[in-house]
């Protein structure tokens, strides 16, 4: 039974389980300006429940998670919090981005175990929500990746180099490209991946077997676990990540990205954007070329 009312995502509580989901299906759940805080306020009340002891976060519709939503950020004419008129202020960006990336790492945070239940796709910011889980379990065919790596964007989370190491991350990285939940499971991103009829059964197995684990023994283990991220420089590279993801939003390349957005739609960019075609860089761009 839903629990409470949000205009983004859902909450509801099943026994010792609560669900948040993302709840924008018309726009395969893309993250609007809500969506973060959203789901900041959907963990804390999980937490704040004496009866939950483990949080799944999946999506409604087609898609876990599309991304930041280009429509109201790269297509839509003028300023707006993505992109700024030059020149820019890189702490303005900075403070609005650290608050998407804090609010999406409260479920890395959270005291109860969460889980990302994906389906369809997790990209761009969709692949930052699901890796600030703790687990993430995907259905073999569903895509995962970050193609603003090629243009626009750096993960904020950071969370690609501390799932699977420095080379595969640059791999995922240095490429933007998407895999499968099968390819994700065999580098190590993610728990496991299962034929998509099977997803909901497996995810719901895992988080009951840590439901019948006391609250304090699950906070314990995963704060242990996760002081251990912490000492290898999780905040400082998140800083430097949402630095940088700033910077590739300003830079000559991120300003022609949205131009053509803004011009053509966003569907042209990310087509562009994900084509393998060269992305046209900055001495180009200065030529009119």
């Amino acid at each position: 039974m839903a629990e409470d009312t949000f205009e983004t995502v859902r909450y509801d509580r099943e026994g010792r389980i609560a669900r948040i989901t993302l709840d924008r299906p018309d726009r395969l759940n893309a993250i609007g300006s809500g969506m973060p805080g959203e789901i900041a306020a959907a963990v804390a009340r999980a937490n704040a429940d004496d009866e939950i002891h483990a949080i799944v976060v999946q999506g409604a519709g087609r898609a876990f998670c599309a991304g930041y939503d280009l429509k109201e950020y790269a297509e839509a004419e003028g300023e707006n919090p993505g992109v700024q008129s030059m020149p820019w202020d890189p702490m303005i960006d900075y403070k609005w981005m650290r608050d998407c990336t804090e609010k999406f790492m409260t479920l890395w945070r959270s005291d109860k175990p969460t889980i990302a239940k994906v389906h369809g796709y997790a990209v761009a910011g969709g692949s930052d929500i699901a890796l600030s889980c703790d687990f993430v379990v995907m259905a073999e065919n569903a895509q995962i990746g970050y193609p603003p790596a090629r243009v626009w964007g750096c993960p904020t989370t950071a969370m690609w180099v501390y799932r699977l190491g420095p080379e595969m991350a640059k791999r995922m990285l240095l490429t933007g490209d998407l895999i499968d939940g099968a390819e994700a499971k065999r580098i190590g991103l993610v728990l496991d991946a299962v034929p998509e009829a099977g997803l909901e059964d497996r995810v719901q197995t895992l988080a009951q077997r840590m439901a019948g684990v006391p609250k304090n023994q699950l906070m314990m283990q995963k704060m242990m676990i996760n002081q251990a991220i912490d000492i290898m420089g999780l905040r400082h590279t998140q800083m430097f990540a949402t630095l940088f993801d700033g910077i590739t939003r300003h830079s000559p390349e991120g300003m022609w990205f949205k131009d053509l957005a803004e011009r053509e739609g966003f569907h042209t960019a990310v087509a562009h954007r994900d084509s393998g075609q060269a992305i046209p860089e900055g001495r180009e761009l200065k030529a009119g070329r």
